[in-house]
């Protein structure tokens, strides 16, 4: 299925490659809806483009994970595909003493534990759509981890395993799964990471993104050039060249 005239939900849709792609989605004729956790920075893209609709939602406060979908679907009948983006990566260091776990905690909260919990909110009702679509968004970091943010790396390696299984067991309904695989892309996902010469410009990585997602078959995995260095370093077996590149 190519991503047009859908009705398509963004999390984390208020900054970075979330907001991004919501913007270029709606231009390609596509009705959007997106969730933030500030409620400021939600509506400011809410005004920038008329006719999204978006909710406040903070994906670790499980009472709004639980109530957010049946809400969602009973506004929004007609939503076909789901997008998993919101994410946050912070650094942590295991030589402290003590090691401070709430960046842990917090993380995989965000970055797993509530994917896992809304795609089984979601799926029984994209499961009645005649054409549907789940898509995770993991990262190069999956198959190549920065030692920094290790939980980090952990949550988006478990995705993209999760991702795998999810794709079998929906092989045979009308619901698609596919995984976007961001490299070192230039937003605040971290302070200062839009101004670092390796990031890749985000109107560069939304571009690549959206000409796959315009395909009328769209690939399992969501990838732009400049990931293979990451996704592929195992298979080409160059994992301890890449990681030591990353790391330093």
């Amino acid at each position: 299925m190519a991503l047009t005239q859908s009705t398509i939900l963004i999390t984390g849709g208020n900054s970075g490659i979330g907001q991004a792609l919501a913007r270029d989605l709606q231009a390609k004729g596509n009705r959007i809806i997106i969730t933030g956790r500030k409620p400021d920075s939600l509506q400011a893209v809410l005004d920038e483009n008329p006719g999204m609709a978006g909710y406040v939602l903070d994906v670790t406060d499980r009472d709004a994970l639980a109530a957010f979908p049946p809400m969602v679907v009973a506004e929004h009948p007609e939503l076909d595909t789901v997008i998993l983006n919101a994410g946050i990566m912070e650094s942590e260091d295991y030589t402290a003493d003590p090691v401070d776990l709430d960046v842990a905690a917090r993380t995989i909260a965000t970055n797993l534990t509530a994917p896992v919990h809304l795609a089984a909110a979601f799926l029984p009702h994209l499961q009645t759509r005649p054409t549907a679509a789940l898509i995770t968004v993991s990262s190069g970091l999956a198959f190549v981890p920065k030692a920094a943010n290790p939980v980090y790396s952990a949550t988006k390696a478990a995705i993209h395993s999760w991702t795998q299984s999810l794709r079998h067991q929906l092989r045979n309904t009308s619901v698609a799964v596919h995984e976007i695989a961001p490299p070192l892309v230039a937003t605040e996902l971290t302070p200062g990471q839009s101004q670092q010469t390796a990031a890749m410009p985000l109107e560069d990585f939304t571009a690549e993104v959206m000409d796959i997602l315009s395909r009328k078959d769209i690939p399992d995995e969501i990838l732009v050039s400049r990931v293979a260095f990451q996704r592929n370093a195992e298979a080409e077996g160059r994992h301890a060249a890449a990681f030591e590149a990353i790391n330093g």
